[in-house]
């Protein structure tokens, strides 16, 4: 078995030289993702073919491969918390005008809790024409033990309310939240950093010298996490292509053929909602053909990676440095779309579990007092869903709780689960990306050079002299 685990890892890592020759040969930050993804399909699929799902080998170059794609993870999620705190800081003292501040906010959240509600009812459609039903559906035993794990959880997602949630947002503890603990510590950062800006506001003109100096403070933090910023983003390729590798040396082929309907309908919600993205992006004057093909990037680490969260640094610097977005309004968008209106996981799966589920208890799900209440639940529920991981799980008892719908048959898709959560992942991002792409263009703030520009992720940003220049 070791001589082919160190086969296994030595074909891995010369993919992984070549991607490096790619680098240093200065080929594009697309080219380059695109190359590790498809690289990472190939082995995965070559391990798979070779070894079996179930074989030692296939498990043990799968944990080494985890070492670049879950490590590249977690150093996005690292920066996180210091990007959002020091950005949204940063942006409030060059705003200095709280009015500007509640337009951004109500502009985004906005974008994000409508297209969720647009979501759902795509996803409804959806599973109307594909003819999803969870009836004569049987479970075998992974079925059933995630059939009780999502039973078990449903006293959790019945005490949640929407004060309750809202209530959560507010950082009792500050310094908690910056280690990401709660579920709702990406909002509360965000609400930390806001009353840190507001206050420093207020005393620019009692204390113009200490103002200054916070001001000098904030600007050298930012730097040094945007260059710390910068320097991870490199390593994408990279990631994706161990993150692809892992997923589809593992993935269950016969299990999501047995379930091809529902893959099917997903993506094809999925893929209707992305258009509905474009055009909002369209209709906001932008050239939809160029806006795709700026985030692509951002887009294949969230479907391979399987993190809104984690997205976040990509995402930010992808609107600030590709689509001119300032940054004010890409940290509102990235850290809101991590938690809310998540169109993916919080709008098209709760609304197509509920419609499958629905039939099993005799109810008709396509009548509008089924329809209704259903996407009433979707948009309330969607405010603070988790971004690392769990987030459409916790949407789906949250609805079909509300909607007096057995939980536990949810565990039926337990074996496709993580090739509908790479779109559902996509899509959300997709989903916060635009909302901060149109807010920025509603307010007139986008820099159209920059948008028109051909900068990559990872380049170091220009000085802003030579940018006024």
């Amino acid at each position: 078995m070791a001589i082919n685990v160190t086969i296994n890892l030595a074909v891995a890592l010369a993919l992984l030289a070549f991607m490096y020759r790619q680098q240093s040969r200065h080929a594009s930050f697309t080219v380059r993702v695109f190359t590790g993804l498809g690289l990472g399909v190939l082995l995965g699929a070559g391990l798979q073919a070779i070894y079996g799902t179930a074989s030692p080998e296939l498990k043990t170059t799968s944990d080494y491969l985890d070492i670049i794609g879950t490590g590249y993870v977690k150093l996005l999620q690292m920066i996180i918390m210091p990007l959002i705190m020091v950005s949204i800081i940063a942006a409030i003292l060059k705003l200095k005008n709280a009015s500007s501040l509640g337009k951004i906010s109500a502009l985004t959240i906005g974008t994000l809790i409508a297209t969720t509600i647009v979501a759902a009812g795509l996803g409804i459609v959806m599973a109307k024409l594909f003819n999803l039903s969870a009836v004569g559906l049987t479970a075998n035993a992974a079925e059933a033990a995630r059939g009780a794990y999502l039973q078990g959880k449903l006293g959790d997602a019945q005490a949640i309310s929407l004060p309750s949630m809202l209530i959560s947002f507010i950082p009792a503890n500050p310094f908690l939240d910056l280690t990401g603990a709660r579920k709702t510590s990406t909002i509360a950062v965000v609400i930390f950093s806001i009353f840190i800006g507001i206050s420093a506001i207020g005393i620019h003109d009692k204390k113009p010298e200490l103002f200054a100096s916070f001001d000098h403070f904030i600007k050298v933090a930012h730097a040094i996490v945007m260059r710390m910023v910068t320097l991870v983003l490199r390593l994408t390729p990279y990631g994706v292509f161990a993150l692809m590798a892992g997923l589809v040396a593992t993935s269950s082929y016969a299990d999501i053929l047995n379930l091809i309907s529902f893959v099917l309908a997903s993506y094809s919600a999925l893929i209707l909602m992305f258009c509905v993205h474009l055009a909002l992006v369209s209709a906001a004057g932008l050239n939809p053909l160029r806006y795709v093909q700026k985030i692509f990037p951002v887009l294949a680490f969230a479907f391979t990676s399987r993190t809104s969260a984690g997205s976040i640094p990509m995402s930010v610097q992808t609107q600030t440095r590709r689509l001119g977005t300032p940054e004010g309004i890409a940290n509102f968008a990235a850290s809101f779309g991590a938690t809310i209106g998540q169109n993916g996981c919080a709008g098209i799966y709760p609304a197509m579990l509920a419609v499958m589920i629905a039939p099993t208890v005799g109810i008709d799900p396509f009548t509008a007092s089924f329809i209704v209440p259903l996407l009433a639940i979707i948009a309330i529920g969607s405010v603070g869903v988790a971004g690392v991981g769990g987030g459409a799980t916790f949407a789906a008892l949250i609805v079909l709780s509300s909607m007096n719908l057995p939980v536990a048959l949810a565990g039926l898709l337990i074996s496709i689960e993580p090739l509908i959560d790479m779109g559902r992942t996509a899509l959300n991002v997709s989903g916060s990306i635009m909302a901060g792409t149109v807010t920025s263009r509603v307010l007139g703030e986008t820099d159209m050079a920059v948008f028109n520009g051909d900068a990559e992720l990872g380049d170091e940003p220009e000085p802003e002299a030579s940018r006024a220049a």
